[in-house]
């Protein structure tokens, strides 16, 4: 597959500046219906070369050619191939270049992605040309620093709706006898990079408005359009336009504004200007927690801010691709804090955002948040939590240093010197260092071009009426991963907590101050009576790993969390005990317990989701797998009693039940969800719709109770795309060999498939509480990877590698790690490839250091067991 380097895209760019592109697309077949594998387009491009005389090279992945030519001579290409395009020889100053060629859909997301609605069986395509896929659907220089005008003509059924960048200009018929197929013409756009342009075309269901002179749409599928809630989406879409306009000071600059929620996306969402992209998951069709509501909200917010950061001003090249994602995930929390009802949303994005960012930057492939990437291949894999959660956490650090009026002022200057242009790092600091008054190069270096995160913690000593007479933090910045990691500065809050009489923990007083190097006194706190919880990172304002003193740990461990009244700062301990947990500080038996005491009472449905899920995790990959089992039903029976315990209907009552049916395994827990199914057993307010009766049917199809036959039963009643997905999940969960041996191939070969249903059928065969049949995947993952990442394109690719990596149960050993670096040792293998291998060994690593630490606390307590029982027999003589 083409893979375009920095240096061909350096020099293209020093050679041409590319003026215009006129695409016109023709999508049906013979009869005047959708065309079935096959579109053709004819794309006339003209631009400027720099050095008249010179050659350069044209980005396209085409079946065949009509015609090729430049500047009305013939082009050959006889000698074609997609990696090299198409040679474009001995230019003039001036050029017009014509590529009229019939190319392909696809089913990976990628491209031009057809898919067909197995409840109408109405076609619908939408683009999703982020890299470098944009050759995919048009000849181009597909690069994000070569930017021009488009103006787009689409030939299609006449009953088709078609957005994309520009607003309609006109429909007509198309001039053949088929007279329900009609030519739509789109308005010419700004300047943009080929990657954020767009098309979206099929029966799609409309939903309209206006605000502040923007014309605002919406679109589903047809077959979806009963579950559509317009009138929210409208409502967080106008909150988020007048929040960037009152702060950003540059109106949004691409007229109308679209939002598609398309089906079988591979990612959240796709910032393509005036015509965002959102997978449909995100179109309600059973009840949801307010997590995933908030969840979509800041979704939208992400993409609007994109046409600001992102689309007006773009990165010259991807090193900097911060500029596009930090910035967009940091604006929409901002964003979604001050404008929207998700006032908490600081909490969602420490309880999930920064625990992916600390979870990434402590691999080996750990890298700077502006980092060399030397291929449109290599930037495949940085769509990460580095350069979105990290990212976004290094600008919020940001705004407590300089202050948020003040880089504000910065971002507004930055989008005034460099619309519809290209950057690169250095132009936004010029715009920060003029409106903060501060020179932020050095702290650019720490921040942003260094890789690795800091650890934080609190050192005291106490006088004799329990006053500190010493308080310093202490900053580690260990080298073990990252060899460039560095002590950096950081301005954080440090919060006093203490019970009051009514039992809750409060917060009693706070310091704000600026920490740096390895020791830092904080003479502001001597003399304050010790609390009963130091929280280091009040308000979460840096970006660090916290560790918590004994003395709190043990206020925390001994009912303090569910104390605790303040959302952020239970969130901020939940992490720190998880990450304590990943470094073997803290056993996971004990992170049960933590669970067990206070999850239950927790407030914030999100936080009890994201506990929830790390508790699992860690009971799959870092517990001794002789107590895991025992604790896995432990945990489902807690999720049934705080089922049963919550408000009748509520978003807790069906997060619970949610957690439950991950992990049921016993006959009693299995009887209760059979029964949940069947409605002989009732939650009042629980309502079992379509999505949680998959999950329902998923757990007993795991469990045993449950098969092929019930499966096809409940895929008849939900003949949906949704369904079929479930389907397959759930045949692939299915606790038997054969199962197994048949969903690897679809899971890792079978190119027939969308990508989302292989993923679907990943899902089910990666269950974590069968790893016994699991165990014969782990060489023979190893023995295929090279080929998967060579059948399937990188997006699709890198779903496989990361979702099938041996880390299940049975392969936390030796051996896993050993199979690991001899994959490793062949350094031919491509490097975002050998990447993946990289990430997946060290969290094997990391669960051995930790399922050893687990069976150490398991031991120890059985000998303190068997010392009390010892005491106890004694004092009875």
């Amino acid at each position: 597959m083409p893979n375009l380097t920095r240096q061909d895209a350096r020099h293209r760019a020093e050679s041409l500046r590319v003026d215009s592109y006129d695409v016109r697309l023709d999508l049906t077949g013979p009869d005047g219906g959708p065309s079935e594998r096959i579109f053709r387009c004819r794309t006339t491009i003209t631009f400027t070369a720099k050095r008249p005389g010179t050659s350069t090279f044209l980005d396209v992945i085409a079946e065949r050619f009509h015609e090729v030519s430049l500047n009305g001579r013939p082009v050959d290409v006889s000698c074609y191939e997609p990696a090299e395009g198409i040679v474009l020889a001995d230019l003039s100053e001036h050029n017009v270049v014509v590529v009229d060629a019939d190319l392909l859909y696809t089913t990976n997301g990628q491209g031009l992605h057809r898919f067909v609605d197995p409840i109408d069986d109405e076609v619908y395509l939408y683009t999703q040309f982020e890299t470098t896929d944009s050759k995919r659907m048009f000849a181009c220089f597909d690069q994000p620093d070569l930017k021009a005008t488009f103006t787009l003509h689409v030939t299609a059924p006449a009953h088709w709706k078609l957005m994309s960048n520009g607003a309609v200009t006109e429909v007509e018929d198309a001039g053949n006898e088929h007279s329900d197929t009609r030519t739509t013409h789109f308005a010419t756009t700004p300047r943009l990079s080929t990657y954020i342009t767009a098309l979206v075309a099929g029966p799609y269901f409309e939903a309209t408005d206006h605000h502040d002179g923007i014309d605002l749409g919406l679109y589903c599928r047809g077959s979806l359009a009963e579950h559509f809630d317009p009138d929210e989406l409208f409502t967080i879409t106008k909150q988020g336009f007048d929040w960037y306009h009152q702060n950003f000071g540059h109106r949004y600059a691409f007229g109308k504004y679209d939002q598609v929620f398309v089906p079988e996306f591979n990612s959240g969402a796709m910032e393509n200007a005036a015509c965002v992209t959102l997978v449909e998951d995100y179109v309600f069709t059973s009840r949801v927690t307010d997590v995933r509501k908030e969840r979509r909200a800041t979704t939208v917010l992400h993409e609007m801010a994109h046409m600001w950061f992102g689309n007006l001003v773009t990165m010259r090249w991807f090193e900097d691709l911060w500029l596009n994602e930090s910035f967009a995930e940091w604006a929409a929390v901002i964003a979604q804090s001050q404008a929207t009802e998700w006032t908490d949303s600081w909490t969602t994005f420490a309880n999930a955002e920064k625990t992916w960012a600390y979870r990434q930057d402590q691999y080996p492939s750990t890298h700077p948040v502006a980092c060399e990437i030397p291929d449109a291949e290599a930037v495949e894999v940085n769509f990460d939590g580095i350069t979105y959660a990290k990212g976004a956490s290094v600008l919020k650090q940001l705004v407590a240093y300089v202050g948020l009026p003040q880089f504000l002022a910065g971002v507004r200057q930055y989008f005034t010197d460099h619309a519809y242009g290209n950057t690169t790092l250095t132009d936004l600091l010029d715009a920060l260092n003029a409106s903060s008054g501060r020179e932020l190069s050095g702290w650019a270096k720490l921040w942003v071009e260094t890789s690795g995160i800091s650890t934080l913690s609190a050192e005291y000593e106490v006088d004799s009426d329990g006053r500190f007479s010493s308080f310093a933090v202490l900053q580690d910045a260990p080298r073990d991963i990252s060899p460039d990691n560095t002590l950096r500065p950081h301005r954080l809050g440090i919060g006093l907590y203490n019970y009051d009489e009514a039992g809750k923990l409060l917060r009693t007083h706070r310091v704000e101050v600026d920490v740096d190097g390895d020791r830092t006194e904080i003479a502001e706190l001597i003399g304050q009576h010790r609390p009963d919880l130091v929280l280091l990172n009040d308000d979460d304002l840096t970006y660090c790993k916290l560790r918590l003193d004994e003395h709190s740990l043990h206020t925390l461990r001994n009912g303090g969390l569910a104390a605790l009244q303040d959302s952020l700062a239970r969130t901020l301990c939940w992490s720190a005990a998880w990450e304590m947990v990943r470094d073997s500080q803290l056993a996971i038996r004990h992170y049960l317990e933590l669970v067990i005491s206070a999850a239950g009472s927790e407030s914030v449905v999100g936080v009890v989701q994201a506990v929830n899920k790390h508790l699992l995790q860690g009971l799959e990959m870092y517990a001794d797998p002789e107590w895991a089992l025992g604790a896995r039903a432990r945990f489902a029976d807690l999720a049934i009693a705080n089922a049963r315990a919550a408000v009748p209907g509520s978003d807790h009552q069906l997060a619970w039940v949610q957690d439950l049916l991950t992990c049921a395994g016993t006959d009693e827990q299995l009887d209760f969800v059979a029964g949940l199914l069947s409605g002989e057993q009732q939650l009042q307010g629980l309502t079992v719709d379509t999505e949680l009766r998959w999950l329902m049917l998923r757990a007993l199809v795991a469990g045993g109770r449950a098969g092929e036959a019930e499966i096809a039963a409940a895929a008849a009643d939900d003949p949906s795309a949704a369904g079929a997905r479930e389907a397959a999940t759930a045949r692939a969960r299915i606790p038997t060999a054969e199962a197994k041996a048949a969903a690897w191939p679809l899971a890792t070969q079978d190119s027939t498939l969308s990508t989302a249903v292989m993923k679907a059928v990943r899902i089910g065969f990666r269950d974590p509480w069968q790893p016994e049949l699991l165990a014969p995947y782990t060489a023979r993952f190893f023995e295929e990877a090279a080929g998967i990442w060579d059948r399937h394109t990188a997006e699709t690719a890198k779903g496989i590698i990361i979702g099938l990596f041996p880390s299940w149960s049975s392969a936390i050993d030796e051996q896993t790690v050993r199979l690991a670096d001899e994959f490793l040792a062949d350094t031919s293998r491509p490097g975002a490839l050998r990447r993946l291998i990289s990430e997946g060994r060290s969290e094997v690593v990391r669960a051995l250091r930790a399922r050893a630490v687990d069976t150490a606390a398991g031991r120890e307590a059985l000998e303190d067991d068997t010392l009390s029982d010892c005491a106890v027999c004694r004092s009875d003589g």
